[in-house]
Protein backbone atom coordinates (compact mmCIF):
# COMPACT_ATOMS: atom_id res chain seq x y z
CA UNK A 1 0.00 0.00 0.00
CA UNK A 2 1.39 3.42 -0.93
CA UNK A 3 2.17 5.86 1.89
CA UNK A 4 -0.53 8.41 2.64
CA UNK A 5 0.40 12.03 1.86
CA UNK A 6 -0.59 13.10 5.37
CA UNK A 7 -0.30 11.49 8.81
CA UNK A 8 -3.36 9.96 10.49
CA UNK A 9 -3.98 8.90 14.03
CA UNK A 10 -4.02 5.09 14.54
CA UNK A 11 -7.84 4.80 14.82
CA UNK A 12 -8.44 6.67 11.56
CA UNK A 13 -5.74 4.63 9.83
CA UNK A 14 -7.44 1.40 10.86
CA UNK A 15 -10.77 2.63 9.46
CA UNK A 16 -9.21 3.62 6.14
CA UNK A 17 -7.51 0.24 5.81
CA UNK A 18 -10.74 -1.55 6.74
CA UNK A 19 -12.64 0.49 4.14
CA UNK A 20 -10.18 -0.47 1.44
CA UNK A 21 -10.41 -4.13 2.42
CA UNK A 22 -14.22 -3.93 2.43
CA UNK A 23 -14.29 -2.32 -1.02
CA UNK A 24 -11.90 -4.87 -2.44
CA UNK A 25 -13.85 -7.73 -0.86
CA UNK A 26 -17.21 -6.40 -2.09
CA UNK A 27 -15.85 -5.96 -5.62
CA UNK A 28 -14.58 -9.56 -5.53
CA UNK A 29 -17.95 -10.83 -4.27
CA UNK A 30 -19.77 -9.10 -7.12
CA UNK A 31 -17.38 -10.60 -9.64
CA UNK A 32 -17.90 -14.05 -8.16
CA UNK A 33 -21.68 -13.61 -8.24
CA UNK A 34 -21.64 -12.58 -11.90
CA UNK A 35 -19.49 -15.57 -12.78
CA UNK A 36 -21.80 -17.90 -10.88
CA UNK A 37 -24.87 -16.46 -12.63
CA UNK A 38 -23.27 -17.09 -16.02
CA UNK A 39 -22.45 -20.65 -14.96
CA UNK A 40 -26.04 -21.14 -13.79
CA UNK A 41 -27.38 -19.95 -17.14
CA UNK A 42 -25.05 -22.36 -18.95
CA UNK A 43 -26.13 -25.21 -16.67
CA UNK A 44 -29.82 -24.52 -17.24
CA UNK A 45 -29.36 -24.47 -21.01
CA UNK A 46 -27.36 -27.69 -20.90
CA UNK A 47 -30.17 -29.36 -18.96
CA UNK A 48 -32.67 -28.17 -21.56
CA UNK A 49 -30.54 -29.78 -24.28
CA UNK A 50 -30.89 -33.13 -22.48
CA UNK A 51 -34.59 -33.24 -23.39
CA UNK A 52 -36.41 -33.26 -26.72
CA UNK A 53 -35.93 -31.92 -29.35
CA UNK A 54 -32.12 -32.01 -28.85
CA UNK A 55 -32.32 -35.03 -26.52
CA UNK A 56 -28.66 -35.42 -25.51
CA UNK A 57 -29.51 -37.22 -22.27
CA UNK A 58 -25.87 -37.43 -21.18
CA UNK A 59 -26.04 -33.71 -20.43
CA UNK A 60 -28.36 -34.32 -17.45
CA UNK A 61 -25.53 -34.85 -14.90
CA UNK A 62 -23.51 -32.05 -16.51
CA UNK A 63 -26.35 -29.55 -16.08
CA UNK A 64 -26.93 -30.70 -12.49
CA UNK A 65 -23.20 -30.42 -11.74
CA UNK A 66 -23.20 -26.87 -13.10
CA UNK A 67 -25.97 -26.02 -10.62
CA UNK A 68 -23.86 -27.29 -7.72
CA UNK A 69 -20.72 -25.46 -8.88
CA UNK A 70 -22.64 -22.23 -9.47
CA UNK A 71 -24.07 -22.21 -5.92
CA UNK A 72 -20.86 -23.37 -4.21
CA UNK A 73 -19.69 -21.37 -1.16
CA UNK A 74 -22.29 -18.65 -1.67
CA UNK A 75 -24.19 -17.05 1.22
CA UNK A 76 -27.80 -18.09 1.77
CA UNK A 77 -29.65 -15.49 -0.33
CA UNK A 78 -27.09 -15.38 -3.13
CA UNK A 79 -27.27 -19.16 -3.49
CA UNK A 80 -31.04 -18.83 -3.82
CA UNK A 81 -30.63 -16.12 -6.46
CA UNK A 82 -28.22 -18.25 -8.51
CA UNK A 83 -30.56 -21.24 -8.19
CA UNK A 84 -33.41 -19.07 -9.47
CA UNK A 85 -31.34 -17.97 -12.45
CA UNK A 86 -30.64 -21.64 -13.23
CA UNK A 87 -34.38 -22.35 -13.08
CA UNK A 88 -35.17 -19.44 -15.39
CA UNK A 89 -32.58 -20.55 -17.94
CA UNK A 90 -33.85 -24.13 -17.82
CA UNK A 91 -37.60 -23.84 -17.60
CA UNK A 92 -38.19 -20.91 -19.94
CA UNK A 93 -36.38 -22.84 -22.67
CA UNK A 94 -37.66 -26.31 -21.73
CA UNK A 95 -41.33 -25.37 -22.20
CA UNK A 96 -40.77 -22.79 -24.91
CA UNK A 97 -43.49 -24.65 -26.82
CA UNK A 98 -46.05 -23.01 -24.54
CA UNK A 99 -45.06 -19.56 -25.80
CA UNK A 100 -45.81 -20.62 -29.36
CA UNK A 101 -48.98 -22.62 -28.68
CA UNK A 102 -50.84 -21.22 -25.68
CA UNK A 103 -49.39 -17.72 -25.49
CA UNK A 104 -46.46 -15.74 -24.06
CA UNK A 105 -48.41 -14.69 -20.95
CA UNK A 106 -49.10 -18.27 -19.88
CA UNK A 107 -45.52 -19.27 -20.78
CA UNK A 108 -44.00 -16.52 -18.63
CA UNK A 109 -46.34 -17.17 -15.70
CA UNK A 110 -45.84 -20.94 -15.59
CA UNK A 111 -42.09 -20.80 -16.25
CA UNK A 112 -41.64 -18.20 -13.50
CA UNK A 113 -43.50 -20.31 -10.96
CA UNK A 114 -41.50 -23.43 -11.83
CA UNK A 115 -38.19 -21.54 -11.76
CA UNK A 116 -38.89 -20.53 -8.16
CA UNK A 117 -38.51 -24.15 -7.06
CA UNK A 118 -34.92 -24.20 -8.31
CA UNK A 119 -34.39 -21.03 -6.31
CA UNK A 120 -35.63 -22.91 -3.23
CA UNK A 121 -33.13 -25.69 -3.91
CA UNK A 122 -30.46 -22.99 -4.15
CA UNK A 123 -31.46 -21.70 -0.73
CA UNK A 124 -30.92 -25.20 0.64
CA UNK A 125 -27.37 -25.46 -0.72
CA UNK A 126 -25.55 -23.55 2.09
CA UNK A 127 -27.27 -25.84 4.61
CA UNK A 128 -26.84 -29.34 3.18
CA UNK A 129 -23.35 -28.56 1.84
CA UNK A 130 -22.13 -28.67 5.44
CA UNK A 131 -23.07 -32.34 5.78
CA UNK A 132 -20.89 -35.36 4.96
CA UNK A 133 -21.83 -36.93 1.60
CA UNK A 134 -23.55 -33.68 0.63
CA UNK A 135 -24.27 -34.83 -2.97
CA UNK A 136 -26.73 -37.39 -1.56
CA UNK A 137 -28.46 -34.85 0.69
CA UNK A 138 -28.67 -32.23 -2.07
CA UNK A 139 -30.01 -34.85 -4.52
CA UNK A 140 -32.76 -35.64 -2.00
CA UNK A 141 -33.67 -31.94 -1.80
CA UNK A 142 -33.70 -31.67 -5.62
CA UNK A 143 -35.93 -34.76 -5.93
CA UNK A 144 -38.30 -33.58 -3.22
CA UNK A 145 -38.60 -30.17 -4.91
CA UNK A 146 -39.37 -31.93 -8.21
CA UNK A 147 -42.11 -33.90 -6.50
CA UNK A 148 -43.54 -30.78 -4.87
CA UNK A 149 -43.70 -28.73 -8.06
CA UNK A 150 -45.17 -31.70 -9.94
CA UNK A 151 -48.34 -31.44 -7.88
CA UNK A 152 -48.39 -27.89 -6.52
CA UNK A 153 -49.56 -25.18 -6.88
CA UNK A 154 -52.93 -26.26 -8.21
CA UNK A 155 -52.26 -29.34 -10.36
CA UNK A 156 -48.52 -28.68 -10.65
CA UNK A 157 -46.27 -29.25 -13.67
CA UNK A 158 -44.14 -32.44 -13.84
CA UNK A 159 -42.32 -31.43 -17.05
CA UNK A 160 -38.54 -31.24 -16.53
CA UNK A 161 -38.03 -34.14 -14.11
CA UNK A 162 -34.58 -35.59 -14.72
CA UNK A 163 -35.94 -39.09 -15.38
CA UNK A 164 -37.97 -37.83 -18.34
CA UNK A 165 -34.75 -37.41 -20.34
CA UNK A 166 -33.46 -40.99 -20.25
CA UNK A 167 -35.49 -42.64 -23.03
CA UNK A 168 -33.22 -44.37 -25.60
CA UNK A 169 -30.31 -44.52 -23.12
CA UNK A 170 -28.71 -47.55 -21.42
CA UNK A 171 -30.13 -46.49 -18.05
CA UNK A 172 -33.79 -46.46 -19.17
CA UNK A 173 -34.41 -50.17 -18.32
CA UNK A 174 -33.63 -49.35 -14.67
CA UNK A 175 -36.99 -47.54 -14.50
CA UNK A 176 -38.71 -50.90 -14.05
CA UNK A 177 -36.78 -51.29 -10.79
CA UNK A 178 -36.61 -47.79 -9.30
CA UNK A 179 -39.30 -45.75 -11.08
CA UNK A 180 -39.20 -42.12 -12.15
CA UNK A 181 -38.51 -40.74 -8.68
CA UNK A 182 -35.66 -43.13 -7.99
CA UNK A 183 -34.14 -42.43 -11.40
CA UNK A 184 -34.27 -38.66 -10.87
CA UNK A 185 -32.61 -39.02 -7.47
CA UNK A 186 -29.74 -41.18 -8.73
CA UNK A 187 -29.13 -38.92 -11.73
CA UNK A 188 -28.96 -35.95 -9.35
CA UNK A 189 -26.48 -37.83 -7.13
CA UNK A 190 -24.30 -38.51 -10.19
CA UNK A 191 -24.36 -34.85 -11.19
CA UNK A 192 -23.58 -33.54 -7.72
CA UNK A 193 -20.83 -36.15 -7.26
CA UNK A 194 -19.22 -34.92 -10.47
CA UNK A 195 -19.36 -31.40 -9.07
CA UNK A 196 -17.71 -32.57 -5.83
CA UNK A 197 -14.90 -34.12 -7.87
CA UNK A 198 -14.40 -31.04 -10.03
CA UNK A 199 -14.23 -28.84 -6.92
CA UNK A 200 -11.05 -30.60 -5.82
CA UNK A 201 -9.22 -28.72 -8.60
CA UNK A 202 -10.67 -25.37 -7.56
CA UNK A 203 -9.26 -22.89 -4.99
CA UNK A 204 -10.14 -23.63 -1.37
CA UNK A 205 -10.84 -27.23 -2.24
CA UNK A 206 -10.13 -28.39 1.29
CA UNK A 207 -8.41 -31.54 2.48
CA UNK A 208 -7.87 -34.32 1.85
CA UNK A 209 -8.22 -33.43 -1.83
CA UNK A 210 -7.17 -36.74 -3.31
CA UNK A 211 -9.52 -38.83 -1.18
CA UNK A 212 -12.45 -36.49 -1.87
CA UNK A 213 -11.80 -36.70 -5.60
CA UNK A 214 -11.67 -40.48 -5.53
CA UNK A 215 -14.87 -40.78 -3.53
CA UNK A 216 -16.74 -38.30 -5.72
CA UNK A 217 -15.79 -39.71 -9.11
CA UNK A 218 -15.85 -43.28 -7.83
CA UNK A 219 -19.35 -42.81 -6.48
CA UNK A 220 -20.59 -41.34 -9.77
CA UNK A 221 -19.10 -44.23 -11.75
CA UNK A 222 -20.57 -46.80 -9.36
CA UNK A 223 -24.09 -45.37 -9.62
CA UNK A 224 -23.92 -45.23 -13.41
CA UNK A 225 -22.72 -48.84 -13.45
CA UNK A 226 -25.67 -49.90 -11.28
CA UNK A 227 -28.08 -48.04 -13.54
CA UNK A 228 -26.70 -49.77 -16.63
CA UNK A 229 -26.98 -53.32 -15.23
CA UNK A 230 -30.71 -53.61 -16.11
CA UNK A 231 -29.83 -52.94 -19.75
CA UNK A 232 -27.99 -56.28 -19.71
CA UNK A 233 -30.62 -58.05 -17.61
CA UNK A 234 -33.88 -56.09 -18.03
CA UNK A 235 -36.90 -56.81 -15.88
CA UNK A 236 -39.45 -58.55 -18.09
CA UNK A 237 -43.02 -59.10 -16.93
CA UNK A 238 -44.65 -62.36 -17.95
CA UNK A 239 -47.33 -62.00 -20.61
CA UNK A 240 -50.60 -63.71 -19.65
CA UNK A 241 -52.32 -63.16 -22.98
CA UNK A 242 -52.61 -60.90 -25.98
CA UNK A 243 -55.10 -58.64 -27.71
CA UNK A 244 -55.45 -56.77 -30.99
CA UNK A 245 -55.99 -53.04 -30.53
CA UNK A 246 -56.73 -50.35 -33.12
CA UNK A 247 -55.70 -46.74 -32.44
CA UNK A 248 -57.44 -44.14 -34.59
CA UNK A 249 -55.87 -40.80 -35.51
CA UNK A 250 -58.66 -39.01 -37.32
CA UNK A 251 -56.81 -35.75 -38.00
CA UNK A 252 -58.26 -32.22 -37.93
CA UNK A 253 -60.07 -30.39 -40.70
CA UNK A 254 -58.88 -26.82 -41.26
CA UNK A 255 -56.01 -25.49 -39.12
CA UNK A 256 -54.07 -28.38 -37.62
CA UNK A 257 -53.70 -26.62 -34.26
CA UNK A 258 -57.35 -25.70 -33.54
CA UNK A 259 -59.58 -28.52 -32.30
CA UNK A 260 -62.59 -26.18 -32.13
CA UNK A 261 -62.32 -24.88 -35.70
CA UNK A 262 -64.61 -27.73 -36.82
CA UNK A 263 -65.13 -30.05 -33.87
CA UNK A 264 -67.93 -31.92 -35.62
CA UNK A 265 -65.54 -32.53 -38.49
CA UNK A 266 -63.05 -34.01 -36.01
CA UNK A 267 -65.68 -36.47 -34.77
CA UNK A 268 -66.72 -37.31 -38.33
CA UNK A 269 -63.08 -38.06 -39.25
CA UNK A 270 -62.84 -40.61 -36.44
CA UNK A 271 -66.19 -42.14 -37.33
CA UNK A 272 -65.20 -42.56 -40.98
CA UNK A 273 -61.77 -43.96 -40.13
CA UNK A 274 -63.40 -46.56 -37.85
CA UNK A 275 -65.98 -47.48 -40.49
CA UNK A 276 -63.15 -47.80 -43.01
CA UNK A 277 -61.39 -50.21 -40.65
CA UNK A 278 -64.59 -52.27 -40.43
CA UNK A 279 -64.94 -52.30 -44.22
CA UNK A 280 -61.40 -53.70 -44.48
CA UNK A 281 -62.52 -56.79 -42.60
CA UNK A 282 -60.21 -56.22 -39.62
CA UNK A 283 -61.81 -56.92 -36.23
CA UNK A 284 -59.65 -55.82 -33.32
CA UNK A 285 -60.62 -56.55 -29.73
CA UNK A 286 -61.32 -52.87 -29.21
CA UNK A 287 -60.73 -49.46 -30.79
CA UNK A 288 -59.13 -46.46 -29.08
CA UNK A 289 -60.13 -42.91 -30.03
CA UNK A 290 -58.20 -39.88 -28.75
CA UNK A 291 -59.08 -37.15 -26.30
CA UNK A 292 -61.43 -34.57 -27.84
CA UNK A 293 -62.56 -36.92 -30.56
CA UNK A 294 -65.86 -35.40 -29.44
CA UNK A 295 -65.55 -31.83 -28.19
CA UNK A 296 -69.19 -31.69 -27.06
CA UNK A 297 -71.19 -33.92 -24.75
CA UNK A 298 -71.76 -37.14 -26.73
CA UNK A 299 -74.83 -37.92 -24.62
CA UNK A 300 -76.57 -34.61 -25.32
CA UNK A 301 -75.51 -33.81 -28.89
CA UNK A 302 -77.63 -35.89 -31.26
CA UNK A 303 -75.33 -35.66 -34.29
CA UNK A 304 -72.26 -36.71 -32.35
CA UNK A 305 -74.15 -39.49 -30.58
CA UNK A 306 -75.42 -40.86 -33.89
CA UNK A 307 -71.91 -40.79 -35.35
CA UNK A 308 -70.46 -42.77 -32.46
CA UNK A 309 -73.22 -45.36 -32.65
CA UNK A 310 -72.67 -45.67 -36.38
CA UNK A 311 -68.96 -46.33 -35.94
CA UNK A 312 -69.39 -48.74 -33.03
CA UNK A 313 -72.08 -50.70 -34.84
CA UNK A 314 -69.94 -50.95 -37.97
CA UNK A 315 -66.83 -52.23 -36.20
CA UNK A 316 -68.80 -54.46 -33.83
CA UNK A 317 -66.38 -54.12 -30.90
CA UNK A 318 -66.07 -51.61 -28.03
CA UNK A 319 -64.70 -48.16 -28.84
CA UNK A 320 -63.07 -46.07 -26.10
CA UNK A 321 -64.32 -42.58 -27.01
CA UNK A 322 -62.68 -39.36 -25.80
CA UNK A 323 -65.45 -36.90 -24.93
CA UNK A 324 -66.20 -33.75 -23.00
CA UNK A 325 -69.19 -34.50 -20.79
CA UNK A 326 -71.32 -31.81 -19.16
CA UNK A 327 -71.43 -31.75 -15.36
CA UNK A 328 -73.98 -29.07 -14.68
CA UNK A 329 -73.83 -25.55 -16.04
CA UNK A 330 -70.46 -24.64 -14.55
CA UNK A 331 -68.34 -27.78 -14.95
CA UNK A 332 -67.23 -30.28 -17.55
CA UNK A 333 -65.57 -33.72 -17.41
CA UNK A 334 -62.83 -34.91 -19.77
CA UNK A 335 -63.57 -38.61 -20.11
CA UNK A 336 -62.64 -41.85 -21.81
CA UNK A 337 -65.93 -43.68 -22.35
CA UNK A 338 -66.19 -47.38 -23.17
CA UNK A 339 -68.90 -47.56 -25.84
CA UNK A 340 -70.10 -51.11 -26.42
CA UNK A 341 -71.91 -52.08 -29.68
CA UNK A 342 -74.64 -53.83 -27.66
CA UNK A 343 -74.80 -52.22 -24.23
CA UNK A 344 -73.86 -48.69 -25.36
CA UNK A 345 -71.83 -46.31 -23.15
CA UNK A 346 -70.56 -47.85 -19.93
CA UNK A 347 -67.33 -47.65 -17.96
CA UNK A 348 -65.59 -44.26 -17.85
CA UNK A 349 -62.27 -42.75 -16.83
CA UNK A 350 -62.14 -39.03 -15.98
CA UNK A 351 -58.96 -37.01 -16.41
CA UNK A 352 -57.34 -36.62 -12.99
CA UNK A 353 -55.02 -33.68 -13.60
CA UNK A 354 -56.69 -30.85 -15.56
CA UNK A 355 -54.35 -28.00 -16.45
CA UNK A 356 -54.75 -24.80 -14.43
CA UNK A 357 -55.54 -21.80 -16.66
CA UNK A 358 -55.80 -24.24 -19.57
CA UNK A 359 -58.81 -26.30 -18.53
CA UNK A 360 -60.01 -24.52 -15.41
CA UNK A 361 -59.58 -21.19 -13.60
CA UNK A 362 -58.42 -21.56 -9.97
CA UNK A 363 -60.38 -19.44 -7.47
CA UNK A 364 -62.89 -18.43 -10.14
CA UNK A 365 -65.30 -17.25 -7.47
CA UNK A 366 -62.79 -14.54 -6.54
CA UNK A 367 -61.26 -13.83 -9.93
CA UNK A 368 -62.97 -14.61 -13.24
CA UNK A 369 -60.71 -13.39 -16.07
CA UNK A 370 -62.37 -12.53 -19.35
CA UNK A 371 -59.47 -11.71 -21.63
CA UNK A 372 -57.10 -13.42 -24.06
CA UNK A 373 -57.10 -17.20 -24.22
CA UNK A 374 -58.66 -17.37 -20.73
CA UNK A 375 -61.91 -16.07 -22.18
CA UNK A 376 -62.43 -19.46 -23.86
CA UNK A 377 -62.51 -21.29 -20.49
CA UNK A 378 -66.17 -20.74 -19.79
CA UNK A 379 -66.49 -23.77 -17.50
CA UNK A 380 -64.09 -25.42 -15.10
CA UNK A 381 -62.97 -29.00 -15.72
CA UNK A 382 -63.39 -31.25 -12.70
CA UNK A 383 -60.73 -33.75 -11.65
CA UNK A 384 -61.41 -37.48 -11.72
CA UNK A 385 -60.61 -39.77 -8.81
CA UNK A 386 -60.81 -43.24 -10.37
CA UNK A 387 -57.99 -45.62 -9.50
CA UNK A 388 -59.53 -48.77 -10.98
CA UNK A 389 -58.78 -49.80 -14.58
CA UNK A 390 -61.43 -49.73 -17.28
CA UNK A 391 -63.00 -52.99 -18.36
CA UNK A 392 -62.78 -53.07 -22.16
CA UNK A 393 -63.66 -56.23 -24.11
CA UNK A 394 -62.79 -58.30 -21.06
CA UNK A 395 -59.39 -56.58 -20.68
CA UNK A 396 -58.34 -54.50 -17.67
CA UNK A 397 -57.06 -51.23 -19.18
CA UNK A 398 -55.27 -48.37 -17.37
CA UNK A 399 -56.26 -45.17 -19.12
CA UNK A 400 -54.67 -41.70 -18.98
CA UNK A 401 -55.71 -38.53 -20.75
CA UNK A 402 -53.03 -36.22 -22.18
CA UNK A 403 -50.92 -34.62 -19.40
CA UNK A 404 -52.08 -37.34 -16.99
CA UNK A 405 -49.27 -39.51 -18.35
CA UNK A 406 -46.67 -37.24 -16.72
CA UNK A 407 -48.07 -37.82 -13.21
CA UNK A 408 -46.87 -40.87 -11.29
CA UNK A 409 -50.15 -41.71 -9.58
CA UNK A 410 -52.46 -42.12 -12.59
CA UNK A 411 -51.22 -45.29 -14.26
CA UNK A 412 -49.41 -46.70 -11.22
CA UNK A 413 -52.58 -46.99 -9.15
CA UNK A 414 -54.54 -48.56 -12.00
CA UNK A 415 -51.76 -51.08 -12.65
CA UNK A 416 -51.62 -51.94 -8.96
CA UNK A 417 -55.40 -52.50 -9.19
CA UNK A 418 -54.96 -55.08 -11.96
CA UNK A 419 -54.53 -53.26 -15.29
CA UNK A 420 -53.08 -55.50 -18.00
CA UNK A 421 -52.60 -52.84 -20.70
CA UNK A 422 -51.97 -49.07 -20.80
CA UNK A 423 -53.71 -46.56 -23.06
CA UNK A 424 -53.26 -42.82 -23.47
CA UNK A 425 -55.90 -40.63 -25.11
CA UNK A 426 -54.46 -37.27 -26.06
CA UNK A 427 -55.25 -34.19 -28.08
CA UNK A 428 -51.99 -32.40 -28.79
CA UNK A 429 -53.44 -30.33 -31.60
CA UNK A 430 -52.65 -27.07 -29.80
CA UNK A 431 -48.98 -28.13 -29.68
CA UNK A 432 -48.75 -29.88 -33.04
CA UNK A 433 -46.19 -27.44 -34.48
CA UNK A 434 -44.02 -27.52 -31.34
CA UNK A 435 -41.68 -29.94 -29.58
CA UNK A 436 -44.25 -30.62 -26.84
CA UNK A 437 -45.54 -33.65 -28.71
CA UNK A 438 -42.04 -35.16 -28.76
CA UNK A 439 -41.53 -34.54 -25.04
CA UNK A 440 -44.88 -36.07 -24.14
CA UNK A 441 -44.29 -39.12 -26.35
CA UNK A 442 -40.92 -39.68 -24.65
CA UNK A 443 -42.61 -39.59 -21.22
CA UNK A 444 -45.24 -42.03 -22.52
CA UNK A 445 -42.56 -44.49 -23.64
CA UNK A 446 -40.92 -44.29 -20.22
CA UNK A 447 -44.25 -45.16 -18.55
CA UNK A 448 -44.33 -48.38 -20.57
CA UNK A 449 -40.85 -49.30 -19.29
CA UNK A 450 -41.65 -48.35 -15.70
CA UNK A 451 -44.82 -50.47 -15.58
CA UNK A 452 -43.66 -53.36 -17.78
CA UNK A 453 -46.80 -52.99 -19.91
CA UNK A 454 -47.67 -52.54 -23.57
CA UNK A 455 -49.02 -49.07 -24.21
CA UNK A 456 -51.29 -47.72 -26.98
CA UNK A 457 -51.55 -43.98 -27.70
CA UNK A 458 -54.32 -42.38 -29.73
CA UNK A 459 -53.91 -38.70 -30.65
CA UNK A 460 -56.18 -36.47 -32.73
CA UNK A 461 -53.37 -35.61 -35.15
CA UNK A 462 -50.12 -36.81 -33.53
CA UNK A 463 -48.33 -38.65 -32.08
CA UNK A 464 -50.32 -41.92 -32.26
CA UNK A 465 -48.31 -45.05 -31.53
CA UNK A 466 -47.97 -48.53 -30.05
CA UNK A 467 -45.16 -49.05 -27.53
CA UNK A 468 -43.66 -52.29 -26.21
CA UNK A 469 -42.77 -52.79 -22.51
CA UNK A 470 -39.11 -52.03 -23.26
CA UNK A 471 -40.04 -48.61 -24.69
CA UNK A 472 -39.65 -49.66 -28.33
CA UNK A 473 -42.06 -47.92 -30.71
CA UNK A 474 -43.65 -50.82 -32.59
CA UNK A 475 -45.81 -48.59 -34.79
CA UNK A 476 -46.52 -44.87 -35.13
CA UNK A 477 -48.52 -42.57 -37.37
CA UNK A 478 -47.15 -39.46 -39.03
CA UNK A 479 -48.45 -36.25 -37.44
CA UNK A 480 -51.23 -34.35 -39.23
CA UNK A 481 -52.44 -37.42 -41.11
CA UNK A 482 -55.43 -39.72 -40.86
CA UNK A 483 -54.25 -43.16 -39.80
CA UNK A 484 -55.38 -46.33 -38.08
CA UNK A 485 -52.81 -48.50 -36.31
CA UNK A 486 -53.77 -52.12 -35.70
CA UNK A 487 -51.32 -54.09 -33.58
CA UNK A 488 -51.25 -57.19 -31.42
CA UNK A 489 -50.18 -56.30 -27.89
CA UNK A 490 -49.30 -58.39 -24.87
CA UNK A 491 -51.23 -58.42 -21.60
CA UNK A 492 -49.66 -58.78 -18.18
CA UNK A 493 -50.78 -58.76 -14.56
CA UNK A 494 -47.29 -58.88 -13.00
CA UNK A 495 -46.04 -55.83 -11.14
CA UNK A 496 -42.58 -54.39 -11.68
CA UNK A 497 -40.50 -53.52 -8.58
CA UNK A 498 -41.07 -49.83 -9.37
CA UNK A 499 -44.84 -50.31 -9.32
CA UNK A 500 -44.63 -52.28 -6.08
CA UNK A 501 -42.64 -49.47 -4.45
CA UNK A 502 -45.44 -47.07 -5.25
CA UNK A 503 -45.26 -43.74 -3.47
CA UNK A 504 -42.54 -44.80 -0.99
CA UNK A 505 -39.53 -43.42 -2.94
CA UNK A 506 -41.13 -39.98 -2.95
CA UNK A 507 -41.78 -40.22 0.79
CA UNK A 508 -38.24 -41.41 1.43
CA UNK A 509 -36.55 -38.56 -0.42
CA UNK A 510 -38.90 -35.99 1.08
CA UNK A 511 -38.00 -37.27 4.54
CA UNK A 512 -34.28 -37.27 3.71
CA UNK A 513 -34.47 -33.72 2.40
CA UNK A 514 -36.22 -32.47 5.55
CA UNK A 515 -33.71 -34.26 7.76
CA UNK A 516 -30.83 -32.85 5.72
CA UNK A 517 -32.21 -29.32 6.02
CA UNK A 518 -32.55 -29.64 9.79
CA UNK A 519 -29.06 -31.09 10.27
CA UNK A 520 -27.58 -28.62 7.81
CA UNK A 521 -29.36 -25.75 9.53
CA UNK A 522 -27.87 -26.77 12.88
CA UNK A 523 -24.38 -26.98 11.37
CA UNK A 524 -24.89 -23.65 9.59
CA UNK A 525 -25.99 -21.90 12.79
CA UNK A 526 -23.16 -23.43 14.82
CA UNK A 527 -20.59 -22.28 12.26
CA UNK A 528 -21.98 -18.74 12.30
CA UNK A 529 -21.93 -18.65 16.10
CA UNK A 530 -18.35 -19.91 16.17
CA UNK A 531 -17.33 -17.29 13.62
CA UNK A 532 -19.03 -14.56 15.65
CA UNK A 533 -17.28 -15.69 18.83
CA UNK A 534 -13.93 -15.68 17.04
CA UNK A 535 -14.47 -12.12 15.81
CA UNK A 536 -15.45 -10.94 19.28
CA UNK A 537 -12.34 -12.54 20.78
CA UNK A 538 -10.15 -10.84 18.19
CA UNK A 539 -11.69 -7.46 18.97
CA UNK A 540 -11.23 -7.87 22.74
CA UNK A 541 -7.65 -9.10 22.52
CA UNK A 542 -6.49 -6.41 20.11
CA UNK A 543 -3.49 -4.68 21.80
CA UNK A 544 -3.77 -1.00 22.54
CA UNK A 545 -1.63 1.31 20.45
CA UNK A 546 1.60 2.38 22.12
CA UNK A 547 1.78 6.17 22.29
CA UNK A 548 4.49 7.85 20.28
CA UNK A 549 7.23 9.67 22.25
CA UNK A 550 5.73 13.08 21.53
CA UNK A 551 2.35 11.83 22.88
CA UNK A 552 3.76 10.66 26.24
CA UNK A 553 2.23 12.46 29.20
CA UNK A 554 4.32 15.16 30.76
CA UNK A 555 5.44 14.26 34.27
Amino acid sequence: MAALPFPLCPSVSRRVLAGRRWFAGDHYAVSVLVARILLAVAGGLLLTAAFEPIAVAYLVPVGVAAFALATRDLPFWRAGLVGLVFGVAFYFTHIDWMRESIGPDAWVALSSIEALFYGLVGLAVPLVRRLPAWPVWLAAVWTAADGLRSGWPFSGMPWGRLAFAVVDTPVAPALAYIGMTGMSFLLAVVGFSLAAGVETWLPRAGAPVRRTRQLAFGGAVAIVALLVIPAVAPYETDMTGSAVVAAVQGNLPGPANDILYDHRGVTRNHVEATIGLADSGVRPDFVLWPENSTAVDPFRDGEVNDGIREAVTAIGVPVVVGGLVDDGQDHVLNQGIVWDPVAGPGDRYTKQHPVAYGEYIPFRRYWDPNFGALRAIGRDMKSGTRTEPLRVAGIEVADAICFDVAYDDVMREQVRAGAELLTVQTSNASFIFTTQIDQQFAITRLRAIESGRWLVVAATNGITGVIAPDGTVVASADPRTTAVLVEQVGLSSELTPATRLGVWPARLFTGLSLLGLVLGGIAYRRQRDDAGSARATDDVSEPEATPAPNEAPVG
